[in-house]
């Protein structure tokens, strides 16, 4: 099953601009998202009762790195009230990461910063080294 039916069978919104072509920086990709991200976008959206927007998956125009958008670890999310209150409320703060963005980490290692118009989020799946670099 295609990882969008996956998530709008959820009650997610549609990615915003849905489309294949993760080499298309101006729509949002989930092609080549790690099955696990899916996994804890679907615990999330169980967890929170919040509708999930997704606005950022795979496609190019994010930063790079082992643990990016690109790879599959990154998603972005509107960063609606209820989801900003599940999260400000569940998770645990942590030091601003160095472009000030304000961040909270899940007990299973996952690093939310709240960026301005949005919520990136990296799936760690418990991996202390992803969790390391989501705090640079």
């Amino acid at each position: 099953m295609h990882r969008t039916a996956v998530l709008s069978g959820l009650g997610n919104g549609a990615p915003r601009g849905s489309c294949s072509n993760r080499n298309n920086p101006s729509c949002t990709s989930l092609e080549q998202v790690n099955a696990a991200t899916i996994s804890d976008v679907t615990t999330l959206r169980r967890a929170s009762t919040c509708a999930l927007t997704i606005t950022g998956g795979t496609e190019t125009g994010h930063a790079s790195g082992t643990y990016s958008h690109w790879n599959g670890y990154k998603i972005d999310f509107s960063p609606t009230s209820c989801v900003g209150n599940y999260i400000t409320g569940s998770f645990t703060r942590i030091a601003n990461r160095c472009d000030g963005a304000a961040r909270y980490r899940s007990s299973a290692g996952n690093v939310y910063a709240r960026e301005g118009n949005h919520w990136d989020v990296t799936f760690c799946w418990g991996s202390a080294a992803c969790t390391k670099a989501a705090r640079a």
